[in-house]
Formats: C-alpha cells, sequence, structure tokens
C-alpha cells in the first residue's frame, strides 16, 4: 500500500527543484523530506530522485509522480461531484445550499515563453475559472517543454513535440509564425535594407548587426538562418539574450537590434510602422501541440477542446 504523504514529498521535491525548497511548501524540515523520501526509496527499492541541483526524477520517479498526479485529480474530480449532489440534494429538500465550495486543485503545465505572452492565458481563462484551477505555469523553449512532461513535473504542456510520450495524449494546436524584424532606423543605420523587388535583407548584414534572442538554447533565429539563407546553425553573430517574451520585442522595437518575432506581436507593429519586415512575404512556422498525461479525468480532454479552439483563432 503506497503512503501518500511520502509521495506527495516526492511531487514537491521535484516541482520545487529541490529539498529545501519541498520543506517549505510541506511545512517541514528539511530533514524530514529527506526522511520521506529514503523511505519511499527503501519501499521501490531504487532512487527516485537525482541528487543534484535541480533534482530531477529517475524513471521509477516518474512512474510514481504519475500515479501521484492521477490520484489527486481523480479525488479533485471526486469531491467537486460530492459537493455538487450535496448542494442539489439540499436545494431539492427546500434548504439553502451552504455546502463547502468545490476545492481548488493544482495544476502544473508547461508553456513556451510566447504562447504564455500571447495567447495561453486567454484562452484558459474560463476553463480555469470553471474548473476552480490553480495553474503552475513552468516557462521553458517550445522544444524543451515536453522533458518537463515526461519528468512528471508537469501534467500538461505546449511544444513542438508532433508524437505523443507512452501514456500521453496529444492535440495540435497550430503554428506560430515568427517574422525577421526590426526598428525603421536600426534597419537603416545597419543597412538591412530591403530591396525595392521585396527581396529581404541579405545575410551578410544580418549577421554583422546585432539580434536578440530569448536565451541560449533558442534556436529560431539559427533555424531562420539555416533555412533562409543556408547558414549553419553555429555561425556566431551578435546578440542581446532577454528571457522574457514582452522585453523581446520592446528590445526589437526600440532598437537594440533584429530578431525573430512572433506574428501575434508582430503584426500590430508592422502597421503601425514601429517595425519593418526584412524578409517580406516569409515567415517561419513552428507548430504547436498540447500534450498530456491520460490521467482518466475529462478535465484534459476539455483542456485540450478549449485550447485547440481558441489556437485555431489565432495560430496559424
Amino acid at each position: 500500500m503506497l503512503e501518500y504523504r511520502l509521495i506527495e514529498a516526492l511531487a514537491m521535491v521535484v516541482r520545487e527543484g529541490g529539498f529545501e525548497k519541498a520543506a517549505r511548501v510541506l511545512h517541514v524540515t528539511q530533514s524530514a523530506v529527506s526522511q520521506r523520501i529514503r523511505q519511499l526509496e527503501a519501499a521501490a527499492g531504487t532512487a527516485l530522485v537525482t541528487r543534484a541541483a535541480p533534482v530531477t526524477p529517475t524513471e521509477a520517479g516518474r512512474r510514481l509522480l504519475r500515479h501521484y498526479h492521477q490520484v489527486s485529480m481523480l479525488e479533485a474530480d471526486l469531491e467537486r461531484d460530492m459537493a455538487a449532489r450535496f448542494s442539489a440534494e439540499l436545494l431539492g429538500e427546500g434548504g439553502a445550499a451552504h455546502g463547502r465550495a468545490p476545492a481548488y486543485r493544482q495544476l502544473s503545465v508547461a508553456v513556451n515563453a510566447d504562447s504564455l505572452a500571447t495567447w495561453f492565458l486567454e484562452a484558459v481563462d474560463a476553463v480555469a475559472e470553471q474548473e476552480k484551477l490553480l495553474l503552475d505555469v513552468l516557462v521553458d523553449d517550445q522544444d524543451r517543454t515536453h522533458d518537463l512532461l515526461r519528468n512528471g513535473e508537469v501534467v500538461g504542456c505546449v511544444s513542438t513535440r508532433a508524437t505523443p510520450f507512452h501514456g500521453c495524449s496529444m492535440q495540435r494546436l497550430g503554428s506560430m509564425e515568427y517574422l525577421v524584424c526590426a526598428a525603421p532606423d536600426f534597419a537603416a543605420e545597419h543597412g538591412l535594407r530591403v530591396g525595392a523587388d521585396g527581396r529581404a535583407a541579405t545575410a551578410a548584414d544580418l549577421l554583422r548587426a546585432p539580434a536578440v534572442l530569448y536565451n541560449r538554447v533558442d534556436g529560431v533565429h539559427d533555424t531562420m538562418l539555416q533555412t533562409l539563407y543556408g547558414i549553419a546553425p553555429d555561425t556566431p553573430y551578435p546578440r542581446h539574450y532577454v528571457p522574457s517574451s514582452e522585453a523581446f520585442v520592446k528590445m526589437v522595437a526600440a532598437g537594440f537590434g533584429w530578431g525573430c518575432v512572433p506574428h501575434l506581436q508582430a503584426e500590430p507593429l508592422l502597421a503601425g510602422g514601429e517595425l519593418v519586415d526584412l524578409a517580406p512575404g516569409w515567415a517561419l512556422p513552428v507548430a504547436l501541440h498540447w500534450h498530456w498525461w491520460d490521467l482518466g479525468t475529462g478535465l484534459f480532454k476539455r483542456m485540450a477542446a478549449v485550447l485547440s479552439d481558441h489556437a485555431a483563432l489565432v495560430l496559424r
């Protein structure tokens, strides 16, 4: 029989990335958390987490985390159903429905920064309110969010991965398109001129001018250079780094450098003359998918439907 107090400790250690932070969340000492993990590992007969910073689960740990998330979601569903039935019975008897409010449940998801800044929150707003969800959003590159799902740190993610992991389901959302943009003054200063015939700025000019990237694992710019110009991904060029989607667009519009801007953020700035398109008629499509663990609850199917419906309105 699994002791869920111990599995909860495992989930908090993985979610918080360490024993000390997990102890603060659980309101116990760090040694108590360590003892619970040791007890759980002794019962499982194998290591469940790596003793590194940040802590990550082993394969056995991931299986336990999936079980923990499944039970937590099913318990929350049951509690909501019972609360609703209790209220309905009171109303049917002519009494006032003063039963407990449905319990909130936490939902850990991984989302890329551009989706978070442009469409994801608007998409989940209504379902989060209806389902009493407390979102725990982890932000990572769209090519890496599925690692957080595989590790058991989240139960759903927006990812470029086109095939689901074993035990998971997937819904295609659409493509975020990236446009090569710069502020007009920056483009003029650095000779990033678009030809009268609409041809893109040359690769040589782009490689000389500073670029703005999200972080050091942001592959959009390198993919663009390789796709549009055939330039190798490891080709050096001057770069700014800013790990914020909103600040990224502000830096490009302010003239710090050129950048690959999501179409949802670029189009109004292009229309207003705050940005110029350095590669007219061209865009880099990045296909996005919603992945989730099959946990035996209808919530994730409802989430997939909501995200898919909203994405159809804003993605390509």
